[in-house]
């Protein structure tokens, strides 16, 4: 996505990323929330005139990835390429997904770096050789430690499982390298307590100093049991453990020992999106390994919950995986973004249900938000003659609009720019959308056309204003959520041509009532957010 031309120069960006994900299938519904939501954060932000960076990738190392490419008879990379090429590159331009940079952590950028890191850590003291045995979850590519696992049952009678994957772990012994993650204990509980809001949500940040508290152990940050992966630069018959290789991409993407310029005017990342079950390694694992090379802490990590069909979190390995494209194909692009955020309070677990989809989009999408620019757009063109009038006859009820689409920006802006609650933002732009839908029941506008006096038309020209301008600040305030029906409202109303392109609107002066210009035209473009058709069953 192009910068717009309101960026503040001279300043860091606003550094965003989502965790890389793993290609060893293609993505599903809570990939994509993860990538929605940063990208409606990075959109808002480069709205409020910021410069903005915005950062996703694909991890592509480790034991997991090379079992999957050999289970369909190909290389690592080939797998790797296919997938990233053929289903997550286009799923995120299918989604509207504006980000800056791609990386993929088997680049020369990416690796040559990781290498780098490691070597000046281990040239500082901070890794020394030993071995390990533990459980090993290759889904999670992580030693588990032994009260984690849950007992199996069923065709996985006593055997030990990932309590995430739900799948048996394996016992390893191996000869690796360690960083001294024991000796950052008490340094990360001083920097969590000097930066409370460093872990969101407040449970998250709980669950993570109760653990530091209780001691953490060394990091094996290596294997040798297998190839795949960035070779140990001192030793290389071992491969870097894939989660330092992978937590590096935030380093690595934006210049790090490659253009100090860049790295200095990006790093480190303003918001880490996380899922909650890697939360450990971004809110102790990365921390520890930036202080350990005397580089700067982000400024937050925000772990989001599981979406959850019935009861399970979604995912591949719990066959609970649903496409993207099974939804956007149904509901559109712009209402696929929308849901999801509104419907799931951000850190925490929510349900998915096509039922639930199909009741909040007739109701709040059509018949709410989009029946309200349907009507006011036919207004204006029947009464007169699709030229935005002039209002010379507010009174109170006016005002109490005007003052309702004060309030819904500056909490829309307070909640989803600042503190990431994306579903309390959406709702405070629909309880201003609701409000004025109730304006226009009570003004009741066409039955005042049928006041022919002066007086009575200064009174309709006044009420359709009124509602063609708060329009104009839906269609700033949702620009981020529902970027196509939004230009879609903006072309509408005839602000494109008064007023210059909606992304250039600042979404913080959205609020600011009056600016869609008298005599704009107003056109009924098509319907914003169409009738539902009863889904394709098959027999």
């Amino acid at each position: 996505m192009a910068a717009t031309g309101t960026e503040k120069q001279g300043s860091k960006a606003f550094y965003v990323t989502t965790p890389i994900y793993y290609v060893n299938d293609a993505p599903h519904l809570g990939h994509a929330y993860t990538t929605v939501a940063g990208d409606v954060l990075t959109r808002w932000h480069r709205q409020r005139g910021e410069k903005v960076w915005y950062l996703t990738g694909t991890d592509e190392h480790g034991q997991k990835i090379m079992r999957t490419a050999e289970a369909n008879g190909v290389s690592p990379q080939e797998w790797c390429d296919k997938l990233v090429e053929e289903a997550w590159k286009p799923l995120w331009e299918h989604l509207d997904i504006a980000n800056d940079d791609f990386i993929r952590t088997t680049e020369k950028r990416h690796t040559d770096r990781v290498q780098e890191f490691v070597q000046d850590l281990y040239d500082k003291g901070e890794i020394y050789k030993g071995g390990y045995e533990g459980p090993y979850c290759v889904g999670c590519e992580e030693y588990k430690l032994p009260a984690d696992l849950i007992d199996g049952e069923g065709e996985y009678e006593g055997q030990k499982l990932c309590p995430i994957h739900k799948k048996p772990v394996e016992l390893l012994k191996e000869e690796n390298y360690f960083f001294k993650l024991s000796e950052y204990g008490p340094r990360l509980l001083e920097f969590y307590g000097a930066n409370p809001g460093f872990i969101q949500p407040e449970s998250a940040r709980n669950e993570v100093v109760n653990f530091v508290k209780q001691g953490l152990q060394d990091l094996s940050i290596s294997r040798s049991t297998f190839d795949w992966g960035v070779k140990v630069p001192w030793d290389e018959k071992h491969v870097i453990y894939v989660w330092i290789d992978a937590l590096l991409n935030y380093a690595t993407a934006v210049g790090y020992n490659e253009n100090p310029a860049k790295f200095a005017d990006t790093f480190p990342a303003d918001v880490h999106l996380v899922g909650k079950d890697i939360l450990r390694f971004h809110a102790i694992i990365w921390p520890a390994m930036l202080l350990a090379n005397d580089l700067p802490v982000p400024g937050r990590v925000a772990a989001n919950g599981w979406l959850m069909v019935g009861g399970e979190k979604m995912s591949k390995s719990n066959l609970t995986g649903i496409k993207p494209q099974d939804l956007t194909s149904h509901f559109g692009v712009d209402a696929y973004r929308w849901y999801f955020l509104r419907a799931i309070a951000f850190g925490q677990d929510g349900s998915f249900s096509w039922e639930d989809f199909t009741a909040r989009y007739t109701s709040e999408l059509a018949n709410d938000y989009g029946n309200l620019a349907s009507r006011v757009a036919a207004m204006v063109g029947k009464y007169f003659g699709g030229e935005l009038p002039e209002a010379t006859a507010s009174d109170a009820a006016e005002k109490a609009v005007q003052e309702g689409l004060a309030k819904a920006a500056a909490t829309a802006d307070r909640l989803i720019g600042e503190e990431l609650d994306f579903q309390g933002g959406i709702l405070a732009i629909f309880d201003f959308v609701k409000q004025v839908n109730g304006y226009l029941t009570e003004q009741e506008p066409w039955k005042v056309a049928k006041d022919t006096s002066p007086e009575g038309q200064a009174r309709l020209a006044t009420i359709l204003y009124t509602a063609a301008d708060s329009l104009r600040g839906m269609a700033v305030l949702l620009n981020a959520v529902m970027p196509r029906t939004s230009e879609a409202l903006w072309e509408s109303l005839g602000a494109e041509a008064s007023l210059g392109a909606l992304a250039d609107q600042p979404v913080q002066n959205a609020g600011v009532w009056g600016q869609l210009p008298v005599g704009s035209t107003v056109t009924k473009g098509a319907v914003l957010f169409p009738r539902l058709e009863e889904p394709k069953t098959t027999a």
